[in-house]
């Protein structure tokens, strides 16, 4: 096959060189192996995947006379690739809920098709798709797709990812795909001007009272328990209006319970939010999309529906307020920022579920063909929450500091000092005690009763957690109901000793 069109088209403009020499490069694997073999290729989200495939159906179309098969997971991708291969002149039929039989193949040389009606369609013998020579797969990461892999084990499957990773360990992509082919990296799109720069804010956010689902990632339900408390959404609020105020933000939320509290905090504010979940309309949905382009300030708060499918490249600000286990996930919400504009070469991220620290930054190097080749090895070097929260740095913010004029120690080094209780041989909770009594003399040092220094005491909690946290690592004790009692204990006994100073 002479595998390559120098003149591929863009929306009526040539394709991006990078695109051209991935284009050049997938072709060479179908001229090579026209049958029987599974091709993965890997760009980041914002690069052109949608594009490039649409480009290969077309010139595959064209130059070996057989039909084409696009399999996506998602209604809004179906359209999406539909308004794209139209936009190429490939003229191609969606099959989705409604069509329940194929009498004139012939009319088209291109079909796209969710997963599971096509799985149904075949397990229904409802019709056979004639001449197909070439199956593409969207989000090839979603495990839903291999139960199609059997239909198609004499074509040339091309699987299509931004993270070449598999949600279940169990079932790694290299099961299912003999090679992978990496395009250009997020570094290299953001130095050649094809995507914004992505400036991260990380909140240090205490995640192990979350659960881990069958799905390996975080559940709902502990998740909504953390993310709905109180602490967490004046978190959310004050990381907002610290490095977001006033700017166009879209805000990610692991249920649609805590994305209903947000747009009541953000509300109450007197912000200008709205919320949305795949329980709305269409008609809601495009509604709430419409207003959310087209008002500068707007806030969006939603569930995971915007992940995939949706490009809104004037967003300004992505809000991570949730924890994920899904590097692929991760990867896309960040992508829904990256878009570019003649005055938009930089994006937001505030990081409010330790993401950053989990997986590294958006835009840092990785080794997809390690992961590829050996994905579980990989996973066990993501560190684990406790891990990670090992090495939470607390400083007391300067609004805080400013309420202890009169006190010239602020800090407790609670690890060394564990360190020198536990060298002389005595107890540890010496160290909590002496904590308790720093405490109390920075509150009754700047208050004049005991109600203004136990008001003092409050504003102190952050400082609190802190200390206890690190105390019960040297301990190598930290339950979750033990840290809440530490915590409670210390608090009680700070308030008493602040008392009797008075």
């Amino acid at each position: 096959m002479e595998t390559f069109e120098k003149e591929a088209k863009q929306d009526g403009k040539k394709l991006y060189d990078y695109q051209l020499n991935d284009l050049k490069e997938i072709f060479s694997r179908i001229d090579e192996h026209p049958d029987n073999y599974n091709l993965l290729y890997q760009l980041p989200t914002g690069g052109g995947k949608t594009v490039i495939f649409s480009e290969i159906s077309r010139q595959y179309i064209e130059k070996t006379g057989k039909k084409v098969l696009i399999l996506t997971h998602r209604v809004e991708l179906c359209k999406q690739t539909d308004r794209m291969l139209h936009d190429f002149g490939v003229n191609n039929k969606v099959i989705d809920s409604k069509v329940k039989e194929l009498p004139n193949q012939d009319q088209y040389n291109c079909f796209v098709a969710m997963v599971e009606t096509l799985n149904n369609r075949l397990l229904d013998e409802k019709f056979e798709l004639e001449n197909i020579g070439l199956v593409i797969i969207d989000e090839a990461h979603y495990n839903s797709f291999n139960k199609l892999f059997k239909y198609f084990e004499d074509r040339f499957i091309l699987g299509v990812t931004a993270t070449p990773l598999s949600s279940n360990v169990k079932l790694p992509m290299k099961n299912n795909y003999d090679e992978l082919i990496t395009g250009h990296d997020i570094a290299a799109l953001i130095k050649e001007g094809y995507l914004s720069k992505a400036i991260t804010y990380s909140y240090d956010v205490g995640l192990t009272s979350l659960k881990i689902g069958i799905n390996g990632d975080y559940t709902v339900k502990s998740s909504e328990m953390l993310y709905t408390d109180y602490p967490m959404q004046e978190k959310l609020l004050f990381a907002y209006e610290e490095k977001a105020k006033g700017t166009k933000t879209l805000i990610f939320n692991n249920g649609i319970n805590t994305s209903k509290q947000v747009l009541e905090t953000f509300s109450e504010a007197g912000y200008n939010i709205r919320h949305l979940d795949n329980k709305n309309s269409k008609a809601e949905r495009e509604e709430i999309l419409t207003w959310f382009k087209e008002t500068p300030d707007a806030i969006l708060t939603s569930v995971s529906i915007l992940t995939t499918g949706f490009d809104e490249p004037t967003v300004d600000t992505i809000v991570l307020n949730r924890a994920t286990k899904s590097l692929a996930l991760y990867y896309q919400m960040i992508g829904r920022g990256s878009r570019i504009l003649p005055n938009k070469k930089t994006f937001s991220v505030i990081d409010l579920g330790n993401n950053a620290a989990r997986f590294g930054l958006w835009f840092e190097k990785i080794d997809w063909q390690y992961i590829f080749r050996v994905p579980d090895l990989y996973l066990e070097t993501i560190q684990s929450d406790e891990e990670i929260e090992r090495n939470f740095v607390y400083s007391m913010p300067q609004s805080v500091r400013d309420l202890f004029p009169n006190s010239k120690i602020l800090d407790f080094d609670i690890k060394a000092r564990y360190k020198q209780v536990l060298a002389q041989h005595k107890r540890p909770k010496i160290v909590i005690e002496e904590s308790i009594d720093n405490h109390a003399t920075m509150c009754c040092e700047n208050a004049e009763d005991a109600f203004d220094a136990r008001k003092l005491a409050e504003k102190l909690d952050e400082d609190i957690k802190d200390r206890i946290r690190r105390f019960t690592y040297c301990i190598c004790k930290s339950t979750p109901s033990y840290v809440q009692w530490l915590e409670e204990d210390y608090t009680r006994k700070l308030r008493i000793e602040i008392g009797k100073r008075f």
